[in-house]
């Protein structure tokens, strides 16, 4: 069969391929075109645009680049025409997304399917009337999503489990890496415990939040700070926000950091979680400008208690959240302060972790949702 996906971030990327390996064992004969990234590129099949022309975040970014975001999304649809494949795989990035699923469903009448859906219970709850209306399939990778869909939103959807716990426990099973070989490999102390610092993946979380976690961070001596260097980011960029703190960045190695960190300061998103599975004791660290306004918001707009999925997923506060205004070195040192030196404090932590993981379920999520998407394809189909 003809499978057409679309990923615009680096995560969509990382995603999505191991959904596309997953297809391919469901259906040896199965061929890709894609937009996407190299991840994708290496299973095979047609990239036609990177993610790397297409991601901009942000009101002024996107704002600044309408011209391009409206070519890409009529390549895309232009491209999805002519090459007609059985089935148009969607993953996150809901933006650009729901216009595709729209004209894929009411223009080319193919099934659309939803790998990682958009994360609507947080923000833009109305967008359910386009996925009731423009997507066959949804298929979501957060346990809570169903009660959200199918009990409030009375749309049926497949939890898949989390390809997070898939791609750690892929790592842990193929590296026995210590700690003296971590950091004799990367140039580090071998006397001084790790403090990671996840900083985002994006300039702007970069700009906003590294120089008040370096500030932080510094003041425990005792300890090491390294940074996990994102995709795309250059070493000069870092370099701006670091100046003569003792800092060092490591990158392609964020599995490795946290598989050795002490402790880790961690800007919100898929990193929470991927700290939370290494079991390393974290606090969220999300600044916003105008602060004050923003915790306003996040207490009367946002339509969820937490910004951390450690916390979302566990329907409680595992982690510590240091969002807009609350996010301030002082805030950063106290609670690291904790994570550091008090035992108790971990321990309920890294409790709170086992109890998430728990909810998650167990790895495998690309081969079940590559199982129920090829027998669904295969149903519809066959009935023609």
């Amino acid at each position: 069969m003809k499978y057409y996906l679309i990923a615009g971030e680096a995560s969509g990327d990382l995603h999505a391929s191991h959904l596309m390996a997953a297809l391919k064992k469901e259906d040896p004969q199965a061929d890709f075109r894609f937009f996407g990234g190299d991840l994708m590129a290496a299973v095979g099949g047609t990239l036609v645009k990177h993610y790397r022309k297409m991601a901009y975040m942000g009101f002024i970014p996107v704002l600044m680049h309408l011209r391009t975001i409206f070519a890409n999304i009529t390549q895309c649809k232009s491209d999805i025409a002519a090459w007609h494949p059985d089935v148009v795989i969607l993953v996150d990035y809901p933006g650009f997304n729901l216009k595709i699923a729209r004209f894929v469903h009411q223009r080319l009448h193919l099934p659309v399917y939803y790998y990682i859906s958009p994360k609507i219970w947080a923000w833009k709850e109305y967008r359910i009337t386009q996925i009731k209306r423009d997507v066959d399939e949804l298929f979501s990778i957060l346990p809570f999503e169903v009660d959200f869909f199918e009990k409030k939103h009375h749309y049926p959807i497949h939890y898949v489990g989390n390809p997070t716990v898939d791609e750690v426990t892929r790592f842990k099973s193929s590296q026995a890496e210590g700690f003296d070989a971590f950091s004799r490999r990367n140039g580090l102390d071998l006397r001084r415990p790790i403090i990671a610092l996840l900083a985002g993946s994006r300039k702007q979380e970069i700009k906003k939040n590294l120089p008040r976690m370096i500030e932080a961070a510094g003041a425990f001596p005792n300890y090491q700070t390294v940074l996990a260097g994102a995709p795309g980011i250059t070493p000069d960029f870092y370099k701006k926000y670091i100046k003569d703190n003792k800092v060092k960045v490591v990158f392609n190695q964020t599995y490795p950091l946290l598989q050795q960190a002490t402790a880790a300061l961690v800007t919100s998103g898929t990193a929470t979680l991927e700290t939370a599975l290494f079991r390393v004791p974290q606090v969220v660290c999300y600044h916003m400008s105008a602060g004050k306004l923003m915790s306003f918001l996040k207490r009367h707009v946002l339509k969820v208690k937490y910004i951390s999925l450690v916390n979302l997923i566990s329907g409680k506060e595992v982690v510590k959240e240091l969002v807009a205004d609350k996010m301030t070195p002082e805030e950063i040192k106290q609670e690291l302060s904790l994570l550091l030196l008090d035992n108790t404090y971990c321990k309920n932590m890294i409790a709170g972790y086992a109890d998430m993981a728990e909810r998650l379920g167990s790895a495998g999520a690309p081969a079940r949702a590559a199982h129920i998407m090829t027998t669904l394809l295969h149903n519809k189909y066959n009935k023609v």
